[in-house]
């Protein structure tokens, strides 16, 4: 047998074999998720758009300062800007949210008005 024909009995097979075990990386898509409100006021409204656009969208829901809400969403993308309207006025703007692979989003205002997202 020669060289040539001993790669594609033997060797091809085994390199189609490992490339079938290869570990692929799972679709994400934003979905469900539990909103924590530590701004230090109460949100009362909130809205989201994909990075890069313009157009808000409601998403529904109030959340009392320090409250635990459920949001109903769903997305292919992951990358979200979440506006929150906050009680007594002002709003606060999270952006570059990751909502893929993510169970509660926790949105925090320092008392110097500093934002930031933690996520579980």
């Amino acid at each position: 047998m020669d060289y040539i024909a001993l790669m594609k009995r033997f060797v091809a097979p085994l390199l189609a074999l490992a490339a079938l075990a290869w570990p692929v990386p799972a679709l994400a898509d934003a979905g469900n998720f539990t909103l924590v409100n530590k701004t230090g006021a109460a949100i009362s409204t909130l809205q989201i758009r994909r990075v890069g656009t313009s157009a808000w969208t409601p998403l529904g829901r109030t959340a009392a300062a320090g409250a635990r809400v459920a949001v109903a969403f769903g997305n292919p993308d992951c990358a979200f800007d979440i506006k929150a309207d906050l009680a007594g006025g002002g709003s606060a703007t999270f952006t570059g949210v990751n909502l893929c692979d993510v169970t509660t989003v926790t949105l925090n205002r320092g008392p110097s008005g500093d934002l930031w997202v933690d996520y579980d």
